[in-house]
């Protein structure tokens, strides 16, 4: 382990266990141990109805600190303030340096099988920037959870179904097949599916048409689901499309689509019958979840069949849930959507604890987001008031990034411009999404994103390149480095290299709470401490071989830092800029 923040924590967690006469083992402890901070022993001495320097006292006579701790002091009231000894922080930095493939991050000693559902498109509907968010937080959560050792399934449920598509299917045949390849190919689907609705609207025939598409669709009929297939593949190639501009994970084979479970939809129903959750309701066939109710106080329930024998997103939602419990054996299972639908979601997870599907063995988490803005602090849509199409603002940020980039580093070649160009365009996009708070809505600003200062991706990226500029300029290999011993003479040298030991420990709670913004908070103080340390050390000219090699070092892991968290967001690090 080279988490020292959690070395102490742990050290504390028992010494305060042992104060308070608790169990002491760190597996019974496990959900306290981050809890002890300066103020633990004011906490405890209230408990115990002790002084709460007495108490402060103990704790420091009982925890094993010694070779951590340089000094350990009681401070005003019973505050505990710790220097670590620059001997252990060398010792954890060194064990960083020398693990080439992770940094000193340990897998998790519990791996679990982790689901994540995002992202989520609608066939014959273009990616717009509501889908942002979900297709951007979901992709940074699988690669952290996988980094950290867990198997992760990446779940993408698209909206493949329904009564809209009669209207589809029979738009695509008054266009002709041909048309309709090429209309779709180009990625125009918002028209295609605009017109339809217009035609569904406007003309009564069409719509009567449209109507028994819908019938012949859920019955089956070959002709029908061939050009719903149709009509899926080419919606799927442009997902891709725009996955692959975006830099994220999702393929093919992670869709699951709601009519991959049409054929589950009556098991589940039967299920919940039998277990007497299931009771008929003004027609229609309802689930009511416990501690839900509506505005005029009664339950509220979610529709399992409704009055005219249909399903509706409830059944197919249920459906999904108890598949990747049984069939998938999640054991945790990550929503990410907007906050819009946390009460939809809410109600049926607890239709699933109460059915039995989720419990000890496995749970479901509601991690919601807010909504991106514009200057004017309503929803972002272009000036004539429509969503903007994601790959439109994809490549806006990268035409953007590449102005910027031929601004600033006129030295590269052309190809390198450009490869910068996308690395900080799509960067730019990702961080200014992942560095708020998930839960709260952020104003969309292209100068601030772009900016090469800040709390950005361009800063970081420049961070990172600037640093392997210093070997490049040293004629230095970081691999002829390895086995040296760090010295942390300089306050700055210490305070990097306490920033660096506290990487492990924050990846784990970022997991944890799906709280991405403490990466990338953590990166950019990180970034700040590495500037503090590079204009008061000198590296290449330091006063001794010894000296010049250890600043090597801290240069070395503080890069690998930045370009591993930078890729755990989905962001490139250049190397140069």
């Amino acid at each position: 382990m080279t988490d020292l923040p959690q070395l102490l924590s742990d050290r504390l967690a028992r010494a305060f266990a042992e104060v308070a006469g608790e169990p002491t083992d760190p597996a019974v402890r496990r959900s306290d141990r981050a809890d002890y901070q300066a103020d633990g022993a004011l906490r405890l001495a209230k408990q115990l109805r002790r002084p709460p320097r007495e108490v402060a006292a103990e704790v420091l006579e009982r925890a094993d600190l010694g070779d951590l701790v340089a000094n350990a002091e009681i401070a005003g009231p019973g505050f505990l303030n710790l220097t670590v000894a620059d001997s252990a922080l060398a010792g954890l930095l060194e064990a960083m340096a020398a693990d080439q493939a992770r940094l000193g991050v340990g897998l998790t000693p519990d791996p679990e099988r982790v689901l994540v559902d995002y992202s989520g498109p609608n066939v014959a509907k273009e990616m717009h920037v509501g889908h942002l968010r979900s297709t951007i937080i979901g992709d940074a959560l699988v690669r952290l959870l996988d980094y950290l050792g867990n198997d992760v399934v990446r779940q993408n449920h698209i909206g493949d179904w329904g009564t809209n598509f009669g209207m589809l299917i029979e738009h695509m045949i008054d266009l002709g097949t041909d048309e309709t390849n090429a209309e779709l190919s180009v990625g125009d689907l918002g028209a295609f599916y605009q017109d339809a609705r217009k035609a569904f609207d406007a003309n009564e025939d069409f719509a009567t048409r449209s109507r028994r598409r819908v019938v012949a669709l859920q019955g089956g009929d070959s002709e029908t689901l061939a050009l719903w297939r149709q009509l899926v593949e080419l919606s799927a190639h442009y997902f891709d499309t725009v996955y692959e501009r975006l830099e994220v994970l999702l393929r093919p084979e992670d869709t699951a689509g709601e009519s991959s479970y049409n054929d589950q939809l009556n098991p589940v129903i039967e299920e919940l019958l039998e277990v007497g959750l299931a009771r008929e309701s003004e027609g229609a066939l309802c689930v009511f979840p416990e501690g839900f109710t509506g505005r005029d106080g009664g339950p509220l329930p979610l529709i399992l069949r409704k009055s005219d024998g249909g399903f509706g997103y409830d059944t197919t939602d249920l459906a999904a849930l108890r598949h990747r419990v049984r069939d998938l054996k999640a054991r945790r299972l990550v929503y990410i959507t907007d906050l819009g639908q946390r009460l939809h979601f809410e109600m049926v997870f607890e239709v699933g604890r109460e059915a039995g599907w989720l419990g000890a063995e496995a749970q479901a988490e509601f991690q919601g987001f807010g909504i991106v803005l514009g200057a004017d602090r309503k929803r972002l849509r272009t000036r004539a008031g429509d969503s903007i199409k994601l790959i439109d603002l994809i490549d806006e940020a990268v035409r953007r990034a590449a102005a910027v980039v031929a601004e600033k580093a006129p030295h590269l070649s052309e190809q390198e411009q450009n490869d910068v160009a996308r690395m900080v365009g799509i960067g730019a996009l990702k961080y200014a999404d992942l560095s708020n708070d998930r839960v709260k809505d952020y104003i969309f600003d292209w100068d601030r994103m772009l900016s090469f200062d800040g709390n950005t991706a361009p800063y970081l990226q420049y961070a990172h390149a600037r640093i392997q500029s210093v070997f490049r300029r040293g004629e230095v290999d970081p691999a002829t480095l390895r086995g040296t011993k760090l010295a942390l003479a300089d306050p700055a040298e210490h305070a990097l290299a306490l920033r660096l030991a506290e990487f492990e420990g924050l990846l784990y709670k970022a997991a944890e709470g799906v709280e991405l913004h403490r990466i990338t908070g953590y990166l950019f103080d990180l970034a700040q401490a590495f500037t503090a340390f590079y204009e008061r050390c000198p590296v290449l000219r330091a006063e001794n071989p010894e000296t010049r090699a250890s600043r090597l070092v801290l240069c070395d892991v503080t890069a690998r830092v930045l370009a591993t968290g930078l890729s755990l967001l989905g962001i490139a690090a250049p190397s140069r800029m």
